[in-house]
């Protein structure tokens, strides 16, 4: 009896839907009619739901897909304009970094331009100054044996005064006896020794006022040597204070201790003798004079601005090329030119035509020459204070292993070796096995290369 009811009551259901559909999809009977016979199809409500439906979600499909193609054109067409604004906002930057560049540069030829005419200009004064010393030195010797001259004069004039005073005494002790004896031999021979005596005091005094002459002469010329001595000294100074100033800065701004860099290169260069040894004055077993302290401190800045000079051709401030570039990529976190993704990039890159010569950056030794992989062909360069540079992606390698180079040599080609997109090189600075900007030494050398 269950059974029977449920049943019962689906078709009751299915009465109803059967006359609800009915009444919007009526029941049609399409015709085929042939030369012989005549045939029907019954399109019953059911079956006219389902093509209406299955037509409902055709249309509302390409509906739907439409609408999407059309966002997707329309975004792409913002994304393409947005994109050539970033380009050429990019490329903007690019020019005016790479006028920049060129400003860096020529003030870079200018200040060295300076420097060199500094440091000839501090060799000529060397050289005066040391033949000053040594003119001054001759002079001090002239007046010493002037004022011995002087000296012996005047104890040969008291001399000779004293042995007038005797002969005059005895002259007139004599003559009284020679009056009473009669004689006139002695009075003769008296009168000839203070004629000898009275030319001999006067050769005395004219040879000491001649002596009192030079040595007025030799005081004014000593105090005229002493005066330009002084403006040579000033000039040293202001030389110095101009050469030394920056390269000490292009060391700090490099966060590079001057100090210990300075004792690392006297180590390293210790041996005695040159322009530059300081200077020896006879001082009698006295304190050295003011300007012979004086000599010796500009000569021991002279002797640290050679070092400062040594010390920067064994680290790396310069660039690796030297033709005109293009600054592709800094150091830092980038998005990946292959995969996408954010990754550190451990140096920068400059890009230029294939074969572009490249250089080294500082005197070094080679300690790699060849393939490793993602660099390509790859030039390593150990330097002093534990500096490393590598110049990866080249073309061609002109350098081997173990052979030792000179800042400026030319290392290699630019090229498009191992992982890149495009012709240009990846320079890297390590201090210590650990990267760090190569920018940081090539902008604190601005002002001085």
């Amino acid at each position: 009896m269950g059974w029977d009811k449920e049943c019962g009551v689906r078709t009751r259901l299915a009465i109803h839907m059967h006359a609800v559909m009915e009444q919007w999809f009526p029941e049609r009977r399409v015709f085929l009619k042939s030369d012989t016979d005549t045939r029907f199809i019954r399109l019953r409500p059911v079956t006219q739901l389902l093509a209406f439906s299955g037509s409902a979600l055709v249309v509302a499909w390409a509906i739907i897909a439409t609408a999407v193609l059309l966002m997707d054109s329309i975004g792409a067409g913002n994304f393409r304009d947005q994109a050539k604004r970033d380009q050429k906002t990019y490329q903007d930057r690019l020019n005016a970094l790479s006028a920049q560049r060129d400003m860096r540069a020529e003030e870079a030829l200018a200040a060295q331009a300076r420097f060199n005419a500094a440091l000839t200009q501090i060799s000529v004064m060397q050289s005066e100054l040391l033949a000053s010393e040594t003119r001054r030195r001759e002079l001090e010797t002239g007046m010493r044996v002037i004022q011995a001259t002087l000296r012996e004069t005047m104890k040969e004039r008291e001399t000779a005064r004293a042995a007038y005073a005797a002969l005059e005494a005895r002259a007139a002790g004599e003559g009284e006896g020679a009056a009473s004896s009669g004689d006139g031999a002695p009075i003769g021979f008296l009168a000839e020794a203070l004629a000898r005596t009275a030319e001999e005091r006067d050769r005395i005094l004219t040879d000491a006022r001649e002596a009192l002459d030079a040595a007025a002469e030799l005081e004014f010329e000593l105090a005229m040597m002493r005066d330009q001595n002084d403006a040579i000294f000033r000039q040293l100074e202001d030389a110095m204070s101009i050469s030394v100033e920056p390269l000490d800065k292009m060391f700090r701004a490099a966060g590079m201790p001057t100090d210990r860099i300075i004792e690392q290169m006297r180590r390293a260069y210790s041996g005695q003798g040159g322009p530059l040894t300081p200077l020896s004055f006879s001082t009698m077993g006295e304190e050295p004079s003011p300007d012979a302290q004086r000599a010796n401190r500009l000569l021991n800045q002279m002797d640290q601005l050679n070092l400062y000079r040594i010390a920067a051709q064994k680290a790396p401030f310069a660039t690796p090329v030297k033709s005109a570039f293009r600054f592709t990529s800094g150091y830092g976190y980038r998005r990946d030119p292959k995969t996408g993704g954010r990754r550190m990039h451990s140096g920068v890159d400059f890009a230029s035509d294939l074969g572009t010569p490249l250089y080294a950056t500082a005197d070094g030794v080679v300690t790699h020459a060849g393939w490793q992989a993602g660099y390509g062909r790859l030039v390593k360069i150990q330097h002093e204070f534990g500096i490393e540079t590598r110049y990866a992606h080249l073309s061609r390698l002109r350098v081997k292993v173990g052979e030792r180079v000179s800042r400026g040599e030319r290392i290699g080609d630019m090229g498009a070796s191992g992982r890149v997109t495009g012709v240009h090189l990846h320079y890297e600075v390590r201090v210590g096995g650990k990267p760090v900007n190569p920018m940081i030494y090539i902008k604190a050398a601005n002002d001085v290369f």
